[in-house]
């Protein structure tokens, strides 16, 4: 699976936790608002910011194991995650955490979720998270995840799944020539086969029905504004790094695009977040 810098997830953490829907978010909370505890597995969990923008909906006491290719960035998450509780203390491999009125234990693990994935979700967790992660899984490999959570009847929590939208202003004459470019490299492998990049939550949400689980979702779009300026420049920076690699555009017109877009006012980008579970 491609992999993602720490600089780049904490830069783009606060406008994740913003974006998140919450009519989606709240309706979680609510499914498992009479448990008392809860336990979750969340996929592709990076420096661990799903659980940070999510936790506070959950029951007081919460275990989430952390599952990543990238030990680094699991190693990250420890860090991070310490920092961010009003206390924490080490009790073997877990991490017990303090946040609030919350208790939170969190467990690593590093993870191939294309080799390993019916046996980690076999984990049986009461509730299946992830986020920023589902539009660089194949088709084939969103219908398998599908199936295995469907057997056993898991709820899915997923948040800021990319959709494809992207609005700049001001506008710029190649933004339409750049944005196509990019959604070609968007449905190129990170690792799981051919990406379903901006139809992810689609398919995702189709092959639930399929299996007879309710599905919502709802508008998770990061707005990024004049207070938003280094994620601006550096979400402007990527997307021209990644039309580069289609070799779909001449170099002079990305690098005009890219000019005028380190400036830009504003830039809307598309999410959804996504709630499936059993009827």
């Amino acid at each position: 699976m491609a992999g993602f810098s720490p600089e780049w997830l904490a830069l783009r953490e606060p406008a994740d936790h913003a974006a998140r829907n919450p009519q989606v978010l709240a309706a979680v909370g609510a499914y498992f608002a009479d448990k008392p505890s809860l336990s979750v597995l969340d996929l592709g969990s990076g420096a661990g910011s799903n659980l940070r923008g999510s936790y506070a909906a959950l029951p007081a006491r919460q275990h989430w194991t952390l599952v990543d290719h990238d030990g680094a960035l699991l190693a990250r998450a420890r860090e991070h995650l310490r920092a961010w509780a009003d206390e924490a203390r080490e009790q073997g491999e877990e991490l017990v955490l303090a946040k609030g009125d919350k208790t939170i234990t969190v467990d690593t693990r590093r993870v191939d979720l294309d080799k390993d994935l019916e046996w980690v979700l076999g984990w049986q967790p009461d509730l299946v998270t992830a986020a920023a992660f589902f539009d660089l899984a194949s088709k084939t490999w969103i219908e398998r995840f599908v199936a295995a959570l469907a057997g056993p009847k898991l709820p899915l929590y997923a948040a800021l799944t990319y959709d494809g939208r992207e609005r700049w202003k001001p506008a710029h004459r190649a933004d339409a020539q750049m944005l196509a470019a990019f959604k070609h490299h968007q449905h190129m492998d990170k690792g799981f086969g051919p990406a379903a990049g901006p139809e992810a939550c689609e398919i995702m949400a189709e092959a639930f029905r399929k299996s007879g689980l309710a599905v919502s979702t709802g508008d998770s779009a990061w707005m990024l504004d004049g207070g938003s300026g280094p994620l601006r420049q550096a979400l402007a920076e990527g997307i021209a790094e990644a039309v580069r690699e289609t070799g779909q555009l001449e170099a002079a017109a990305i690098a005009s695009w890219l000019a005028a877009r380190r400036d830009a006012a504003s830039v809307l980008v598309g999410h959804q977040d996504l709630w499936a579970r059993p009827v």
